[in-house]
Formats: structure tokens, C-alpha cells, sequence
């Protein structure tokens, strides 16, 4: 890894691909294409692009019976320990409806309501991702969501993997579809015969599946357009080597365009994490995607002192931050901008991605200075009441006529007016 000092000039930012034109062209083809053609398009691109026609997209009990017959009891197992961690930590964000009382019987009130319907991405094809399906569904479930539909790209073989259908029988999820790309965000947000409409889509996919919720935001919510992962781990020289190292390359096996960069104050440290890197990667069954990721996103930057580190790790803003220095605690304090953060030696990044219950679903690219992680507020929605009492209207109605027409808006002042205050009541 490449090491270099930390300057104020340093922008830590990356300048990450979001899209091309083919690519967007292609995308907009397919939401088109389905909108106008339902399952019919759906079939099509299924067949384009992952190499299977199903006249029946949505998963089977049987299949999901099966998957559960022949799964390792211990995974099931851990996977069922995690739900209820993931379901632990998201029940304290449920917000309450409030109601605040005014004068003379009057009162304002907040109500919460969850969204009637979400459709949630897992990536899938030639891997499994069962955690994104724990991340996803409960917090839509602790909402209260009535309608949480999966849908996933099947293999070559036209199934979904196992460990996908059983963490969503674990959480009770049966309306699952072998469909994955832009024609399932198509799907997702316009319907097809054999696919209602949702209000939302959440969950991470390839640049198309990216694009396709970026071109469908407005008719549904999304979530957010996830960039490929990073990590940025801070520490001092009370840091051992080979541990920083092995969790810098946890996030390089991701993607070949995913970030991990390691900012220090220990010049001793800098030396032996950039040669643990190479010495772990010639024995990492992924080295070749992290390797790519490590030349070129990889960086290991050494501070003057603390202060300036921490400032760094505010300009990049991580998606995971791991905090591996003395009071830890106290540094993480000063921390503003980062979608995760993990204190310790034994709070390394895959904690939270499998076990802990923090949502592993987060801000990339710096978006964490104004993004928060998936959590139960994105799937609720708010409603204001407002309730005047005559006593309270009669007293306030010639103020709201008077700020109205201060906006040239007569209609909303007459409305106002008409309730019966210059009729003499």
C-alpha cells in the first residue's frame, strides 16, 4: 500500500464511475420496456442476462421448504441469533406519535405511520447474501410495513440460494421473486401482473440496479445509491499490525473499487500494516479482486497527531470507521462523519455486518457528512394534525389573514376569513 503524509491539501474523496451513457441508456430501455410490457419484459431481460426463462417468478412454498430441509442447523442457527440482535438494536429507534395541547382545547400532533409497502434488493447470482436480507427486512418490519416483498436474481440453475431463502423464512417473508437487474427495480416500482407496485425500494445492486433506482426516485422512495464499500481505519501505535492489515482487506475482497485506507499516527505502524497487506493477500481466496482494490484505492496516510487524523477521517466521512487507538472512546467523540463506527480490537467491521444488530446498510463516498445507515425512519412516514378550537381561531385567524396577504395569497386569507369572525360572531 502506498504511504504518504497527511497534508491539509489531501482530499481523500474518491471519484468513483456512476454510470455511463450505454449504461443509462440501457437502464432507461428497461424501465420503459416493462412499464409498457410487464412480465413479458421481465422474462425477456431475464433471459438476456441471467440465462433462465420462469414463466413464475415468485419463489414456491416448496422451494423455500426445501431450502429449509437441507440448510446446516448451526448456520440457521446463527443466522436466527443475528435476527434477533438486528430486531434488538432497531427496536429502540421506533419513534411514539405525540400530541402537544395549545390553549382553549386546542392541539398539534405527529402521527407515525409505516409505508403499506416495500421492495427490498438482495444481490445474488453466483453469491448469497442472507445478511443483506436480516438488514433489510427487519427495520421495515419493526415499523410495522404491512407488504415486504424480496426480490433477487436467481443462478444459472433458476433458484435463489439457500441461505437467501431461509434467513426470509426465519423472518416470516414469503412473497419472494427470481428476479434481478433494472427489470426487477422496474418491477418493483411500476408493477406487472405478477408483481404489485411498492411505495419503496431499498437495498444495494450493481451500477444498472443503481441507476434504475436513481431513474425511479420520485414515483417510489429509495433508499440511497450505495457506491462500492470502504473502511478507514484510525489508529496509533498501540495497534497491532496484522490486525489493521486484515481488516483494511475485508473490505478490498468486496469490490475492486472499493476504498480502504489507513490513517496513523505511527510512522512503525504505517511500514508493517502496508507489508502485513502483502503478505495476507498472497494467501486470500479473493486476492485478486482485493488486490485491484488495494492498488488502487488503498492508502495509508500518517499524521502529525491525533487532531489532524481526526480531522481526515471527517473529510473522508467512511462508510465503516474502526477506531483501533488508546481511549478510543474519547476519539470517537470527536468523530462527525463517518456511517459506522467500531471501537476496539474487538469491534472489527464484520461484526456489525453479521451480528452485532447495526445495520450494515450505509452512506459510501462521503455521503455519511449528510446520510445516515438504513434504519426504522426510513420506513415510516410522518403525518402533522393541527386541531383549533373556535377561541383559539377567532383569536388568530386576523393574524394568519394579515401574514396571507403579506404573501399577495387573498384565497388563503379569505379562507381564513370565511369561518365567521367578520360576520360577527
Amino acid at each position: 500500500m502506498k504511504i504518504t503524509k497527511l497534508t491539509n491539501s489531501i482530499t481523500l474523496k474518491r471519484q468513483l464511475e456512476s454510470g455511463n451513457e450505454a449504461q443509462l441508456k440501457t437502464v432507461r430501455q428497461v424501465l420503459q420496456d416493462v412499464r409498457e410490457n410487464g412480465d413479458q419484459a421481465v422474462r425477456k431481460y431475464s433471459e438476456m442476462w441471467d440465462g433462465f426463462v420462469l414463466e413464475d417468478f415468485r419463489v414456491s412454498q416448496f422451494e423455500i421448504e426445501e431450502a429449509l430441509n437441507n440448510f446446516d442447523p448451526q448456520l440457521k442457527k446463527d443466522l436466527e441469533e443475528a435476527a434477533e440482535n438486528i430486531r434488538y438494536y432497531h427496536k429502540a429507534q421506533k419513534r411514539e406519535d405525540y400530541k402537544l395541547p395549545l390553549a382553549d382545547g386546542s392541539w398539534l400532533a405527529q402521527r407515525i405511520i409505516p409505508l403499506d409497502a416495500v421492495g427490498l434488493y438482495v444481490p445474488g447470482g453466483s453469491a448469497a447474501y442472507p445478511s443483506s436480507v436480516l438488514m433489510n427486512v427487519i427495520p421495515a418490519q419493526v415499523a410495522g410495513v404491512r407488504r415486504i416483498v424480496i426480490t433477487s436474481p436467481a443462478g444459472k440453475d433458476g433458484k435463489l440460494p439457500p441461505a437467501v431463502l431461509v434467513a426470509a423464512s426465519i423472518l416470516g417473508v414469503t412473497e419472494i421473486y427470481k428476479v434481478g437487474g433494472a427489470q426487477a427495480i422496474a418491477a418493483l416500482a411500476y408493477g406487472t401482473e405478477s408483481i404489485a407496485p411498492v411505495d419503496k425500494i431499498t437495498g444495494p445492486g450493481n451500477i444498472y440496479v443503481a441507476l434504475a433506482k436513481r431513474e425511479v426516485f420520485g414515483e417510489v422512495a429509495i433508499d440511497m445509491i450505495a457506491g462500492p464499500s470502504e473502511i478507514c481505519v484510525l489508529a496509533d501505535d498501540t495497534a497491532y499490525a496484522d490486525e489493521v492489515a486484515a481488516d483494511l482487506l475485508s473490505q478490498a475482497e468486496h469490490d475492486p473499487l472499493a476504498c480502504s485506507v489507513l490513517i496513523t499516527t505511527s510512522e512503525s505502524l504505517a511500514e508493517e500494516v502496508a507489508e502485513q497487506v502483502e503478505n495476507q493477500l498472497n494467501t486470500l481466496p479473493r486476492e485478486a479482486i482485493a488486490r485491484q482494490s488495494i492498488v488502487n484505492f488503498g492508502q495509508i496516510y500518517i499524521a502529525e497527531n491525533m487532531k489532524q487524523a481526526v480531522e481526515a477521517v471527517n473529510s473522508l466521512a467512511p462508510e465503516h470507521l474502526e477506531i483501533m487507538t488508546e481511549k478510543a472512546q474519547d476519539v470517537a467523540n470527536e468523530i462527525r462523519h463517518a456511517g459506522a463506527i467500531f471501537l476496539g480490537r474487538y469491534s472489527s467491521e464484520p461484526v456489525g455486518d453479521y451480528f452485532a444488530g447495526t445495520n450494515h446498510v450505509l452512506p459510501t463516498n462521503s455521503t455519511a457528512k449528510f446520510a445516515s445507515g438504513l434504519n426504522v425512519d426510513d420506513f415510516i412516514k410522518k403525518s402533522s394534525v393541527v386541531y383549533y378550537s373556535e377561541k383559539t381561531w377567532k383569536e388568530n385567524a386576523p393574524k394568519i389573514a394579515r401574514l396571507a396577504r403579506m404573501e399577495g395569497l387573498e384565497g388563503h386569507a379569505r379562507a381564513v376569513e370565511s369561518r365567521g369572525w367578520e360576520k360577527g360572531e
